[in-house]
């Protein structure tokens, strides 16, 4: 009876083992047994980035970094100070005036730094002037005029319309604050140029282009008319500038007119403007 038993219970084990599993429910997903709690993927330790390679310049890492703005050097066309953006109701009032400013040249000018000056600038010193040399004055007498006054360029010397062609002539025909306005340019310089400016030819030369241009301003053609004139003088030096000064204020008011007097000190790389070459 126990024999019998014990097959009994081998037979239903036997059928159990071959019997079909059961299918998953529809829609359910059959899950294989290893990968029930496998949990997160093990990546490992995070790489250690380590100090940078001391082979390597840290400025290269950021190609986009801003380096700043590439040094041009220095201004060749010059810097000025002291008066400047001044010369406007004094085009219209009878009196006379005066101011006084400053340009210094960092660098001896080429030819080719010429580029850096003001388009009425390089007109200047292509036009040429009428005899004389003194190109270089009256290209860089605009120059001071145009960065400082906003003026532009009407006529340089060979093409300023006169009743009298052959008469007395001034240096160049501007606009400032549209106004047109006769510019006369001078040097204040002698030579040795470092020895002591004599007050004696400061007068001189002032009284003579005092007449000058009183003398242009009845010649001028009515076509270029202008309402004054500026009196420009470069002066080689400051004492040059103040020798200018006591000169001007010496000077009979009735002899003045209603010129405007400006001194420009010039500074620096400035002896093409006394030499008339670069």
């Amino acid at each position: 009876m126990i024999r019998r038993a014990v097959l009994f219970a081998c037979f239903a084990l036997l059928a159990a083992c071959n019997e079909p599993s059961t299918p998953p429910v529809d829609g359910a997903v059959a899950l294989d047994a290893t990968a029930l709690d496998a949990g997160p993927l093990d990546a490992g330790p995070e790489p250690d980035a380590g100090p940078l390679d001391a082979g390597r310049d840290a400025s290269t890492l950021d190609a986009g970094t801003d380096a700043g703005p590439v040094d041009a050097g220095p201004p060749v066309e010059g810097t000025i100070s002291g008066s400047c953006d001044e010369i406007d109701t004094e085009l219209l009032d009878p009196m006379a005036f005066r101011f006084e400013n400053e340009i210094t040249f960092p660098v001896r000018l080429m030819e080719s730094d010429l580029e850096h000056f003001q388009e009425g600038t390089r007109q200047v010193l292509s036009d040429g002037t009428v005899g004389g040399s003194s190109v270089y004055s009256e290209a860089m007498s605009f120059e001071v005029l145009a960065r400082c006054e906003g003026a532009t360029l009407l006529a340089s010397e060979p093409f300023i319309r006169y009743m009298d062609e052959s008469g007395t002539r001034t240096d160049l025909l501007v606009e400032i604050e549209g106004s047109r306005v006769g510019v006369s340019v001078t040097r204040a310089v002698h030579f040795p140029r470092a020895d002591p400016y004599p007050l004696s030819e400061a007068q001189r030369l002032l009284m003579r282009k005092l007449e000058d241009i009183q003398e242009s301003t009845a010649n001028v053609d009515a076509r270029d008319r202008w309402v004054k004139q500026i009196l420009h003088v470069m002066a080689y030096a400051p004492m040059h500038a103040d020798m200018f000064r006591m000169a001007w204020e010496m000077t009979p008011v009735e002899m003045r007119g209603d010129t405007i007097l400006l001194v420009t000190v010039t500074n620096g790389e400035d002896e093409f403007i006394y030499d008339n070459e670069l």
